[in-house]
């Protein structure tokens, strides 16, 4: 059996074991000799013994109020093999749950066993189902390249959309059915959200390692209710269908997308392709059969896919069939981050089973509902996810109106009749059909002229005050870098850096704001938070910001609430007796001086920012140069905002014009 000594560690989880940030570890490896020397790794990425870390930790009071779970993930890791470390996992969750069970499963290590029995002890101190989660998110993160999960906040909204739409009432209590249930969280969120009495969750998942995962979620999730029954089979679904003659209330999926090899030969004559034999480019569409399979007359199954399903030409025959028969009610085109890949627009489509009686006891049978929710997207913000409440509240709102013709629905969401969409492509992208649902109207049209009339007004403004700016070449002017001033303590220099733990999302409002130089290529809002109590760099209003990187070189004077800076920007505090900050900031954004300071070797290089240089200027004579720097800001910024609104304004016209919209006469 591996012992501790042999567990190696990283910067970034001994920064995580203690509590700190990673620059906090760096510091103490620095400062004190008596730290583990290097057992692994590289320079770069240097690792250490846990069981060393530990003790130093521990001797130098490092440690406070540490859960022994922090311990307790390297040993998970350090075994290796990805299905070992789930297995192992949820050996331990189950162990957590039946604390008497003996068994001994045969797939694992005697010291994956042995790590599992000493997880659970810890976890029926700590807290069983707060650990078994710990590990798990642990899990999931060390293996997310390799792994593909849906997001809670995806999972419950599928939930309740699917509860909200199907049809009947519940006789039996509900039925959840997702063949392809990963780690169990759609099964989860079902529960979660359904709070009535019976519950049936089932599921099926052809990966051991996430059967068992999946398994130990829905024992912890199910935990305190009763009349509950729960079931993941290890299996594919598709080929070796488990749950044949399974009719569910409601089917939630997250299937594989792009898989060639889902046994197109094989299921050739399968009955479930009642709406056609699924192309073998598009294995989506069998999976979408497989969960219409599985309903009830009046069931409803949601299903994450990816666009391109949408208007495929080789799914248009099948994606037909949905659309005559009634099943397909709704498209719904997520913003990008929602789930990965998380550059990419998914899709959930609604689909229900024809209920029992004539179709035509469907209202709003004749029509399919498209949802674009594309425009709910954060810039700069794929890998946060968009603003789950408002994208939740949205939605919901759209899909509530289902079954009601006459409802009325929220911009960007359309009813389109199905003679519209039965033509030769069949296709039903959202995108496509509320582009013209969400034209301007003639308000918000003059509202934008208007806007435009008045920014123009303080452009030509702003632009006889430049002009009759009295310019020299300022060349007997003195001038000093950054570096000079910060020696004689006219201001402070601090650089950003990158805190740790950035990449989970936190509920908005409790962190700091995180600006980086990626932040900035976009349009220059903060798209993640860093946990209170980080060790970052911070900039407060009245300070000036530079960023170091050619391809974003900038300098500004920050307003507003405090930032925190990343990698590549620094902050800049003056001493206001002798620098004035808009003197400052006008001085160091000035083009040549970016080209003077950086290397340009690519447009990656750096900015030197203490060769940046400032005009050596008595603290009166630079409030003349401060109030020229500010008008030329405003004026750069409204020249911005015109060109925007010009380009919007002519985009808008143009596709009135073109529509034949132009009032006669006019």
């Amino acid at each position: 059996m591996r012992t501790t000594n042999a567990v190696p560690v990283s910067l970034a989880e001994i920064a995580r074991i203690a509590g700190v940030g990673r620059a906090a570890v760096s510091n103490w490896r620095r400062r004190h000799d008596s730290f583990p020397s290097r057992i692994g790794g590289t320079d770069v990425s240097p690792q250490f013994s846990l069981a060393e870390v530990e003790q130093w930790l521990r001797s130098n009071g490092k440690l406070h109020d540490v859960a022994g779970r922090e311990f307790l993930w390297p040993r998970f890791e350090a075994l290796g093999s990805r299905d070992e470390s789930g297995l192992a996992v949820a050996e331990a969750a189950r162990r957590m749950r039946s604390p008497r069970a003996r068994s001994h499963p045969s797939d694992l290590s005697e010291e994956a066993r042995d790590l599992a029995g000493e997880a659970a002890r810890l976890g029926r101190s700590e807290g069983p189902r707060e650990t078994f989660e710990f590990l798990l998110q642990r899990w999931l993160d060390t293996h997310v390249r390799q792994l593909s999960s849906t997001p809670a906040q995806l999972a419950s909204l599928m939930a309740r959309i699917a509860l909200d739409a199907r049809l009947g009432e519940d006789t039996g209590g509900l039925t959840v059915f997702d063949p392809a249930c990963g780690t169990g969280h759609l099964p989860v969120a079902a529960a979660q959200e359904y709070t009535g009495p019976g519950l049936a969750l089932l599921g099926c998942e052809r990966d051991p390692a996430l059967a068992a995962l999946a398994t130990a979620r829905l024992g912890f999730a199910t935990e305190t209710r009763t009349e509950v029954r729960t079931e993941i089979a290890t299996a594919d679904a598709l080929r070796a269908d488990p749950f044949a003659g399974l009719r569910a209330d409601i089917a939630l999926c997250n299937p594989p997308f792009n898989e060639r090899d889902w046994g197109y030969e094989e299921l050739a004559t399968d009955q479930r392709w009642t709406h056609g034999l699924p192309p073998r480019t598009e294995p989506e569409l069998a999976w979408v059969q497989h969960l219409l399979a599985h309903l009830r007359p009046g069931g409803t199954a949601v299903v994450v896919l990816p666009p391109a399903v949408a208007s495929r030409k080789a799914g248009r025959r099948i994606r037909g069939s949905l659309l005559r028969t009634g099943t397909l009610r709704a498209v719904v085109a997520l913003p990008p981050g929602c789930a990965q890949p998380h550059s990419v627009s998914l899709q959930l489509w609604v689909l229900r089973a024809a209920p029992d009686g004539p179709a035509s006891a469907v209202s709003g049978a004749q029509d399919a509902l498209l949802v674009d929710a594309t425009r709910l997207a954060k810039p700069g913000a794929r890998e946060q996810g968009p603003d789950w409440d408002q994208l939740t509240d949205f939605v919901l709102s759209a899909v509530s109106q289902l079954d009601a013709p006459e409802g009325e629905l929220p911009d960007g969401a359309v009813r389109i009749p199905l003679l519209d969409l039965l033509d030769d492509e069949v296709d039903v992208t959202p995108g496509r059909y509320t582009s013209a649902g969400n034209d301007p109207s003639g308000v918000e049209l003059a509202a934008s002229w208007d806007e435009l009339t008045g920014s123009l007004g303080q452009l030509t403004e702003l632009v006889q005050n430049l002009s009759k700016l009295g310019l020299s070449s300022g060349e007997s002017r003195t001038t000093a870098t950054v570096g000079d001033l910060v020696k004689a303590g006219a201001l402070t220099l601090r650089a950003g850096q990158q805190p740790a733990d950035t990449a989970a999302p936190l509920p908005r409002d409790t962190g700091l704001p995180l600006l980086t130089v990626a932040d900035l290529l976009m349009d220059g809002t903060p798209s993640t938070e860093v946990a209170p109590g980080t060790a970052v760099t911070v900039a407060e209003e009245g300070d000036v910001v530079v960023a170091g990187v050619v391809r974003a070189f900038r300098a500004w004077v920050h307003e507003g609430p405090p930032i925190a800076l990343g990698p590549q920007l620094h902050v800049l505090r003056v001493d206001p007796e002798k620098l004035s900050t808009h003197f400052l900031a006008g001085c160091l954004r000035a083009p040549s001086n970016g080209r003077q300071a950086g290397t340009h070797a690519s447009s990656s290089s750096r900015v030197d920012i203490r060769r940046l240089q400032v005009l050596q200027l008595p603290l009166e004579e630079q409030a003349a140069y401060a109030e020229a720097f500010l008008h030329l800001t405003s004026f750069t910024r409204l020249l911005t905002r015109a060109d925007a609104l010009g380009e919007q304004l002519a985009g808008d016209i143009g596709d009135r014009l073109a529509a034949g919209g132009l009032t006669p006469g006019r």
